[in-house]
């Protein structure tokens, strides 16, 4: 039944079969299965499946709050009996990339100072190549970023994909199908980051491949948050991190608009000195990704 709750949960959280199995790592009839096994154990419809896509039923939104907080027992529960550690150390500092430190590690952090309340952090909030110059120079042992790199002094190990997505106001209906092609994405207006952006570069990167030069763009922020911000009183669009949007997809502020033939997607890592062996290291790993995923 956890598994099961936790694929619906994903799915929901998603909207999607296909990223759902993507995020889990299983296919995407098992994904179906377990959702038609929660259908019938309950005797509802979870989801109104379209076309194209899904969304929760009335009924499927009220599963949810209870998925949640059943799936939160079981988490306190695995971390008072089988995460247990005898010590830890009082402070431990290491580096992030923006997107996790401002929408996933602030959350992850909370829980494990539950755990162990004497224990102090200092996340280094900076983009990729600053953290892992800051690897390198031993002033911090470990960080996660985006990418990797190709210098052998360093390790990396995949913790979470990433995917940047096309996102407007909820109550944008230009699109009736949800979806548009790689035309009409340059003549929409558009909201950006700021020059210097990791997530522009890897954006422009991806649009150039696609022998797009140039977008729409009528505002630039230096924040996602700003740009969050924008769109919650604007019927104009932006591509913005997966991530950093799950909020407010959950609370109806923002939608996903499909873009046909495109996807941007980049992986989170977990990065060290090649080398380097921690148990501190190992534990926080292992808690960071339970607290991720489930």
């Amino acid at each position: 039944m956890k598994t099961k709750l936790h694929i619906f949960k994903i799915v929901a959280k998603h909207l999607s079969f296909t990223k759902a199995a993507e995020q889990l790592y299983i296919s995407q009839p098992a994904i179906s299965k377990a959702i038609k096994n929660l259908e019938q154990d309950y005797k509802t419809t979870l989801f109104i499946r379209k076309r194209n896509a899904i969304e929760l039923t009335t009924e499927g939104k009220s599963f949810l709050i209870y998925t949640n907080k059943i799936l939160a027992i079981y988490t306190e529960m695995d971390e008072k009996f089988l995460h247990k550690k005898e010590d830890f150390p009082d402070f431990i500092d290491f580096g992030v990339s923006t997107t996790l430190s401002n929408y996933i590690i602030p959350k992850i952090i909370a829980k494990f100072r539950v755990q162990f309340p004497e224990t102090k952090f200092n996340v280094i909030s900076d983009n990729s190549e600053n953290i892992e110059n800051l690897i390198l120079n031993e002033d911090i042992n470990f960080g996660i970023t985006e990418g990797s790199s190709a210098n052998p002094i360093l390790h990396f190990e995949k913790f979470i994909k990433d995917e940047i997505v096309l996102v407007t106001n909820i109550k944008n209906n230009t699109f009736h199908t949800g979806q548009i092609d790689l035309q009409t994405l340059q003549e929409i207006p558009m909201v950006e980051r700021e020059k210097g952006s990791g997530t522009k570069a890897i954006i422009d990167t991806f649009l150039l491949n696609h022998k797009i030069t140039k977008l729409n763009s009528v505002v630039f922020f230096n924040s996602t948050e700003a740009i969050k911000n924008y769109l919650y009183n604007s019927d104009h669009y932006a591509l913005l991190s997966v991530h950093s949007i799950s909020d407010d997809l959950m609370n109806n502020k923002l939608k996903i608009i499909d873009i046909k033939d495109l996807s941007i997607s980049r992986w989170f890592y977990f990065v060290t000195r090649t080398g380097y062996l921690s148990n501190t290291f190992e534990y926080f790993k292992k808690f960071v990704r339970h607290s991720y995923n489930l």
